[in-house]
């Protein structure tokens, strides 16, 4: 075998996530000369399944410190590592889970695991001389996704009193991805103008993931004004440009009585898909993520089975990218998409057999970024190898969110003429 594969170090280091909070990143070095580099994100809106994050505690960082994290990296992992062949993927990330054994990554920290799993990764690529993308297994004509921007913040990734989390611009009904960049940043700065205009200059605050925080209370409200930016951007809804939404439905619901508190009032399961259904028919929709709690997957399965065949309806808390709960699940059939981001299951290897399992599923995977973010542009390089044409990571703002649309960028340039725009290929429909 090669050597040159071989790892030879691991380091850690403590670095800053997009909130200003403590993260772990990792640097993991080949006999090769490659190097891999990687940074574990931070949610803020959390399932409850979630690998476990391992931090300090106390006053110091607000108790976000990682020092504890990077010792036993160095200590207790990068030991165990050393000299294995970063080519093996499944292999090293099996050891990692060995290594800290409670199940839930919750000894070396969900945080450690994660970033050294990607930095193997990434070291393995480096070293071979191809792009990520190439390593990760893109297929050779690569298909670049759409962006799910996430323009208008509410939810916990806001201040607030908007109940659904996130309203995504969909630059859909374009050719080519630097076309579809392009219209969305205009619809940015023109939503930025309206909200300016009408609510004042404190609208225009953005939250966690770039997305505009205006004092706004009801959906419609919120959709409206997107539709509205839109077309004074001069474009059309529904042809150019849909809507999707992260409702983030685990903050909503009141699990003692089975309700979901929405907009004041309290809503039961049927009365909440009844009024998912209205919006679909109102508006240009055609994403819907977490719109019922993680623990009430039969109403999931309900909206899939009355919308599914024009939206997708995508489960996050639900799932947790955890290949054994999609694999419990899957036969109920209760989303028709499945959103992946790799610090929730802790290594790659899961988060690849869970994209596995959901496509041979006839799902579609969704390469997700986190509210707490780094300039890590990996999830770029994830989008564009598994080919399903979809990729959630912001608004066009903030540097954490734009790197990764940069590396979309650099990837549909070095594969120009070959690389396709996926556009409206992923989507079950186009919106009426």
């Amino acid at each position: 075998m090669d050597s040159g594969f071989y790892i030879s170090s691991v380091k850690g280091f403590m670095a800053l996530d997009s909130r200003g909070n403590p993260t772990v990143k990792v640097a993991v070095r080949t006999e090769g000369g490659g190097i891999g580099v990687a940074l574990a994100p931070s949610g803020a809106s959390r399932g409850g399944k979630e690998a476990a994050e391992l931090r300090d505690g106390g006053r110091r960082w607000m108790g976000k410190g990682v020092s504890l994290a990077l010792a036993r990296l160095e200590h207790v992992v990068a030991p165990r590592l050393i000299g294995m062949d970063t080519r093996r993927q499944a292999y090293i990330d099996q050891a990692l889970e060995a290594i800290d054994g409670s199940g839930d990554f919750s000894f070396i920290g969900g945080n450690v695991a994660t970033a050294t799993s990607i930095a193997v990764a990434k070291a393995a690529a480096d070293t071979a001389g191809i792009p990520l993308y190439t390593y990760l297994g893109s297929p050779s004509t690569p298909l670049i996704p759409v962006p799910l921007m996430n323009v208008i913040n509410g939810g916990v990734h806001a201040g607030n009193d908007l109940d659904v989390q996130e309203f995504l611009l969909i630059p859909a009904g374009f050719d080519a991805l630097t076309e579809a960049l392009r219209a969305a940043v205009e619809v940015y700065h023109t939503l930025k103008s309206i909200l300016k205009e009408r609510y004042g200059a404190s609208a225009v605050n953005v939250g966690d993931e770039g997305g505009f925080a205006p004092p706004m209370r009801e959906t419609r409200e919120a959709l409206n004004t997107l539709l509205d930016a839109v077309k004074k951007a001069g474009y059309e809804p529904g042809r150019d440009f849909a809507l999707g939404l992260d409702v983030a439905a685990n903050q909503l619901y009141l699990e003692d009585r089975g309700v979901y508190r929405v907009e004041g009032r309290e809503l039961e399961p049927g009365e909440l898909l009844a009024l998912y259904e209205s919006l679909v028919d109102e508006y240009p929709l055609v994403y819907l993520e977490d719109p019922f709690s993680e623990s009430d997957p039969s109403s999931f399965a309900e909206l899939t089975k009355s919308l599914g065949s024009r939206v997708i309806i995508v489960g996050d808390d639900l799932y947790c990218t955890n290949p054994r709960i999609l694999s419990q699940l899957k036969d109920l059939k209760p989303t028709n998409g499945a959103l992946l981001k790799v610090n929730q299951v802790g290594t790659l290897s899961r988060a690849l057999n869970y994209a596995r399992i959901a496509m041979l599923s006839g799902m579609r995977v969704i390469v997700s970024h986190r509210s707490g973010e780094t300039e890590d542009t990996f999830i770029a390089d994830l989008a564009v190898a598994l080919g399903n044409g979809l990729i959630k990571t912001g608004a066009p703002a903030r540097s954490e969110r734009t790197a990764k649309y940069n590396r979309l960028l650099e990837i549909d340039s070095e594969n120009a003429g070959i690389a396709r725009y996926a556009g409206w290929e992923p989507f079950p429909a186009r919106p009426c």
